[in-house]
């Protein structure tokens, strides 16, 4: 049963692609999905997907902007006041 992307998990994952500058062929590696998986996502509002591309895209971007977190997080830890 295909689940349905929404615009804000759409929006995220292109966010996240820019502000690492990422190909379509470079994110679709790091998600271990197809280019023309991440292409259709991305440009051609195809929503539905398959289950276990769901959870490669949530816990793909869970991971990165949880890591964004934690450096941001440690930035602010180590300055000196």
């Amino acid at each position: 049963m295909p689940i349905t992307l929404n615009d804000h998990q759409v929006i995220a994952l292109k966010r996240k692609r820019g502000e690492l500058n990422l190909s379509t062929a470079a994110l679709g590696r790091q998600l271990k999905l197809s280019r023309r998986t991440v292409d259709n996502i991305l440009k051609r509002n195809h929503r539905k997907v398959t289950p276990n591309t769901y959870k490669k895209l949530s816990d793909w971007l869970i991971n990165e902007y949880a890591t964004a977190d934690i450096k941001d997080s440690t930035t602010v830890a180590t300055q000196d006041k």
